[in-house]
């Protein structure tokens, strides 16, 4: 069973956590230091939720609220499952989650964006109910 709680501070064990999780993500961004995991948790934009079990921290997700002049915006970014965790409901539990959060506090909808490679993920997103937007997405890079 997993439970599914918002971080409140940086604590030493979501530190380690992170330093486990971030590389099974990105290899082209290291983990978060403490310093930069609390500025998340204190951010009122970003919602950083964990998912544990009896083993532990196996899962993240954040969930980015903003309002823009056409409504309250909901993005969930950077959602990543322990790799022994995988298949085991996690990262389901962690979206209801963010979904739930995002539609009690006025968003009509939630984006989010997954790389084609990540095929298990992509086909969670699609039985969850989210389906493909036609739309350029663009990126600047300095």
């Amino acid at each position: 069973m997993v439970e599914i709680y918002e971080a409140t501070e940086a604590t030493e064990e979501l530190v380690e956590a992170m330093g486990r999780l971030v590389p099974q993500l990105s290899r082209s961004n290291p983990p978060p230091s403490a310093a930069a995991l609390q500025k998340i948790v204190d951010s009122d934009a970003a919602t950083l939720l964990i998912a544990r079990d009896h083993t532990g921290v196996v899962g993240t997700l954040t969930l980015v609220l903003f309002r823009i002049p056409t409504g309250i915006r909901a993005w969930i970014e950077d959602v990543v499952v322990d790799e022994g965790a995988r298949g085991s409901g996690v990262g389901r539990s962690l979206n209801e989650a963010a979904i739930e959060r995002a539609l009690a506090i006025g968003a009509v909808s939630v984006d989010l964006t997954s790389r084609p490679s990540r095929e298990e993920a992509n086909r969670l997103y699609q039985r969850m109910g989210f389906s493909k937007r036609e739309t350029n997405v663009y990126r600047f890079s300095p």
